[in-house]
């Protein structure tokens, strides 16, 4: 077979590329400038160095893509309206669906591929003509989490190399191949971010509007310098100082006031940030919507968190109403919900659109 690897310099695409020429295919890497920036912050001229040397090494041919103004239609521009919303998104499930599986995607077919393969630790399972996907063998490591929007087309034009492979076996790979990526940091958060400081990226393209930090009570406790650079349950960086009649524990976000432009805080009482269950919009399912309107499975609401169980019902075509078993903390509108059964099979994810209490 022909495929086009998403080679990104990093030591997972790089085994990825290497597992697919060993197995006899016909290998091509393709490497994604998905942001522009000039003042250095983001690592893509560093990384696709490293994608030559690669490549070079395993005698692959390879490819650069400039998807910049894709991202930016697709992606950074709906970041940016979640942020002035006051919600919390997350911007790498949508880079899955609109540039890798999106642009990316039809490129390597231009190029006469017969199927895409990323560096993912996730798994693809056929059955009866339908598309499943499931978490990776490495379950420390697995990334189904962010390819829950992921259509059934998009699916069946895509492999996971590393599916049944774990992260230290992959860094003994590229070690023994002698890859230059083999003891290279795994890449966190999102390229446009990358190490620099987070509310002064966001600050160039959103307007701060600083406001007052109030308790339950309505009291000021401190001043904010926009909703946006806060998110729920966030315990760091508020700067309240100690106040009279404070019982000394520490001060957290309970609440956003976009209407008042206020930040609501307590102080101890984590309590009030459980929620006993969600409502989701923008559901995908995976293969497709259950029969059952209501069923019981496992959740994550956030990346690398444990498995929850749940009991779901679905309230209309793309919308979701879900019962926490135990109550959540912090549960944040923007980020995704992402359903599993007890086998690993992810049934869909959506976006939180609010939680609520019983």
């Amino acid at each position: 077979m022909k495929i086009v690897v998403g080679i990104s310099g990093g030591v997972d695409s790089s085994v990825a590329a290497y597992l697919l020429k060993k197995q006899g295919h016909e290998v091509i890497g393709l490497f994604m400038i998905n942001w522009e920036e000039k003042d250095g912050a983001c690592t893509a001229e560093e990384d696709y160095e490293d994608v030559k040397r690669v490549c070079n090494k395993l005698g692959i041919p390879y490819f650069s893509v400039n998807y910049s103004k894709e991202y930016y239609q697709r992606v950074f521009q709906y970041f940016l309206e979640e942020y002035k919303a006051g919600r919390t998104p997350n911007p790498d499930v949508l880079c899955n669906r609109e540039i890798k599986f999106g642009p990316f995607l039809d490129k390597a077919i231009t190029l006469g591929a017969d199927m895409i393969a990323t560096g993912h630790y996730a798994k693809k399972i056929e059955k009866d003509g339908k598309f499943y996907l499931a978490k990776a063998d490495d379950h420390n490591k697995d990334q189904s989490y962010f390819l829950n929007q992921l259509s059934q087309y998009q699916l069946s034009k895509v492999l996971f190399p590393l599916a049944e492979i774990s992260k230290p076996q992959v860094r003994e790979i590229a070690k023994k191949l002698e890859l230059s990526t083999a003891t290279k940091k795994d890449s966190t958060g999102i390229c446009f971010i990358g190490e620099r400081n987070f509310k002064k990226f966001l600050s160039e393209f959103l307007p701060a509007q600083p406001g007052d930090i109030v308790d339950r009570q309505g009291r000021v406790v401190g001043k904010h310098d926009g909703l946006m650079y806060y998110t729920l349950g966030q315990r760091r960086g508020l700067n309240i100082g100690g106040l009279k009649g404070g019982n000394g524990k520490r001060w957290f976000v309970l609440e956003k006031d976009l209407q008042n432009n206020r930040l609501i805080v307590s102080q101890g009482e984590d309590d009030l940030l459980f929620s006993d269950g969600l409502f989701a919009t923008d559901m995908n399912w995976i293969p497709e919507k259950p029969e059952k309107e209501e069923f019981e499975c496992y959740a994550k609401f956030r990346y690398r968190q444990p498995d929850q169980k749940v009991k779901v019902k679905i309230t209309g075509e793309t919308t979701i109403q879900v019962d926490f078993d135990q109550k959540q903390r912090a549960i944040t509108p923007g980020q995704f919900v992402v359903l599993y059964d007890n086998n690993g099979i992810c049934l869909g994810g959506g976006i939180i659109d609010k939680s609520y209490k019983k």
